[in-house]
């Protein structure tokens, strides 16, 4: 049995097992049943308002007294483009009229990122979570100074070793590297730049060489044997998300679960037509045909998210949920349905106890 890593030892955490954050999926009693199971929990509030926020880490916290994971997102704020914008309302216009919805006559940047969003940022100060973590690149450089002066330890998300060493550079505690197979959204800091899609695999053994900091795995991991070749790889411990989306505590619907347990779980892919940026989902509708030829770029992210979250709930009235966001990572065939505590038990097993 390998010696847990100092980064979860020192959070109280017993297992180097995080539940990922996943946005509208995460829910306080997911979060807290995979810390009250020995891991760390997360809860993510990128799309979330204040209030919001506030009651979900509240309702974490009163049902559980250790340590959990508050993921934000770190994104460029929207460039609004009204020609780009324009187009891509017109190129899903189509799948509306099928749907017997009206397309959006202009769209709007659902939710703000946490770079210029301030009362979330004093929100966490006045909460204080045990770990705050950033997807999509990282916080002003003052902001994170004053979650470090408030003992709230920090991650973030990389996907090459440029990211991760910047990572390093801000003073950030940990990096969740995440490998191409991961499912929902990038990390990529740079939505524009050179995307090598790296394997977890090799992205772990990357920056093991050039980074001193603790590495989460994160990206296909659906069970103990792959925690345990995450820790032979050089991760101080994985973060899995597709895998507990059966619990049920997660905010999965129906839909969303049928999906994962039918055949079309075996196939996934990368998209930027559902939200505006790269993010692996179940292959639908929405997906194949925001990325057929001719189709012009999405708008920018969250702003193309609007369309399709309108174009979901036209279509989920008549039970239609081809246009859903269904996020899963490549292992997803290998999900489990079972309560989270149960999940955690069973992963530390496989995992022969690490």
């Amino acid at each position: 049995m390998a010696a847990l890593h100092p980064f979860f030892r020192q959070l109280g955490v017993h297992h180097p097992l995080i539940g990922a954050p996943m946005a509208a999926f995460s829910t306080p009693a997911l979060a807290a049943a995979v810390t009250n199971a020995g891991g760390l929990g997360s809860l993510a509030i990128g799309a979330s308002t204040v209030e919001q926020s506030r009651q979900m880490i509240a309702a974490t916290q009163a049902l559980t007294a250790g340590p959990f994971n508050v993921n934000v997102f770190c994104h460029a704020p929207a460039r609004r483009d009204a020609a780009r914008e324009a187009a891509w309302i017109a190129w899903l216009a189509p799948l509306f009229a099928e749907v017997g919805g009206a397309p959006p006559t202009a769209l709007t940047e659902i939710y703000r990122s946490f770079v210029e969003d301030e009362p979330t940022f004093r929100l966490l100060l006045a909460l204080r979570p045990a770990v705050v973590s950033f997807h999509f690149g990282l916080p002003p450089a003052p902001w994170l100074a004053a979650l470090r002066a408030a003992g709230i330890r920090t991650m973030a998300t990389a996907t090459s070793v440029d990211e991760a060493r910047r990572i390093e550079q801000a003073g950030v505690d940990a990096i969740v590297a995440q490998g191409v197979e991961a499912g929902g959204h990038r990390g990529v800091f740079d939505p524009d730049a050179r995307d090598e899609r790296l394997s977890t695999a090799v992205l772990l053994r990357l920056l093991a060489r050039h980074t001193s900091l603790p590495l989460i795995a994160a990206g296909g991991i659906m069970d103990g044997a792959g925690i345990r070749a995450a820790l032979d790889l050089g991760a101080a411990g994985a973060q899995l998300g597709t895998a507990f989306l059966l619990c049920p505590e997660s905010a999965a619907n129906a839909a969303y679960r049928a999906m994962l347990t039918s055949d079309r779980a075996a196939h996934t892919g990368l998209t930027a037509a559902i939200s505006g940026r790269l993010a692996r989902g179940i292959v639908n509708r929405l997906m194949l045909h925001g990325d057929a030829p001719g189709a012009p770029p999405a708008a920018d992210y969250p702003l193309a998210y609007d369309a399709g979250k309108q174009l979901h709930a036209a279509a989920s009235k008549d039970g239609n949920h081809e246009f859903a966001a269904h996020w899963a990572g490549q292992g997803a065939p290998l999900i489990r349905a079972m309560p989270a505590a149960q999940l955690v038990q069973v992963l530390m097993a496989e995992s022969g106890g690490c």
